[in-house]
């Protein structure tokens, strides 16, 4: 078991609290480009307020712990760990509530190379508590529009959870799937889940597109973002996403070990 205080030190011992490998030029960049509307930040929340670069520094001050002056403009973010630790019980409740109603769940994550171990060992213990972790549109293709231009990906899962990957066969020693921000996974999953006429999930659990992307469309969806993913936080403030944990969503995977045993015992789902 993982105490509150002992995760705090491990938060900040591996960064993924406290000072982040996140740089406060990239953090206010992507809120200097979520007030602009871009597509590349907004990861598929069509925002209902206006959202100035100003004010989206203040939410993510409010949220995350980031300095809320505009004059600071260097140097790397800060996520205060007192956030992320409330967030992740906010986080455990939800799936707590998931697990005592069984619900029907579909994780995925944008950065499986980094967080999958995490996903999967939730998706296990909702599965073992009764829930069904749903798969759909397994192999389909999506078409996402990267730096690099127009990328066709196939829709695939590992252990319960969803990413994205070249096509092509799984050569050993690669990446576990493609880094991507887009909502387009989540939108293929979703719809090809309603045209099955299977069921729907009742909870969404991931990161970037995933969560904005199905929180959108009206499903509750609950997740990680670091400091330049302010997408989350507005979603969160406009209602249309239940849970944001503040953290770095880029570190070593195995830094996720002690915030995943956390979160399990807050929810019960311990094995």
């Amino acid at each position: 078991m993982v105490s509150a205080r002992e995760l705090r030190d491990h938060l900040l011992d591996a960064r993924l609290a406290g000072v982040v490998a996140t740089s406060r030029e990239t953090s206010l960049r992507s809120y200097r480009l979520f007030a602009a509307r871009d597509p590349r930040v907004l990861l598929g929340i069509d925002p209902v307020g206006a959202w100035r670069q100003r004010e989206v520094i203040e939410l993510m001050a409010d949220r995350c712990g980031v300095s809320a002056d505009p004059r600071c403009v260097t140097g790397q973010d800060v996520i205060d760990p007192d956030r992320t630790l409330s967030a992740l019980d906010a986080f455990a409740d939800r799936l707590a509530e998931a697990a005592r109603r069984g619900a029907p769940v579909v994780l995925g994550t944008g950065h499986p190379h980094r967080l999958l171990g995490f996903y999967a060992a939730l998706a296990d213990a909702l599965s073992a508590a009764g829930c069904a972790v749903l798969t759909p549109a397994q192999g389909r293709c999506v078409d996402i529009t990267t730096r690099f231009g127009l990328r066709t990906y196939n829709l695939d899962y590992v252990r319960g959870v969803a990413l994205v990957r070249e096509p092509g066969p799984e050569r050993p020693g690669c990446e576990p799937g493609a880094h991507t921000h887009s909502p387009l996974p989540v939108r293929t999953a979703l719809a090809g889940a309603a045209e099955a006429g299977g069921v729907l999930p009742e909870l969404v659990i991931g990161d970037h597109g995933w969560v904005c992307g199905a929180g959108q469309l009206g499903f509750e969806a609950i997740g990680l973002a670091d400091t330049d993913d302010p997408a989350l936080f507005v979603g969160q403030a406009e209602g249309c996403v239940s849970v944001v944990v503040p953290l770095d969503d880029g570190v070593r995977s195995d830094y996720y070990l002690p915030l995943t045993r956390y979160v399990l015992n807050r929810a019960c789902l311990s094995q």
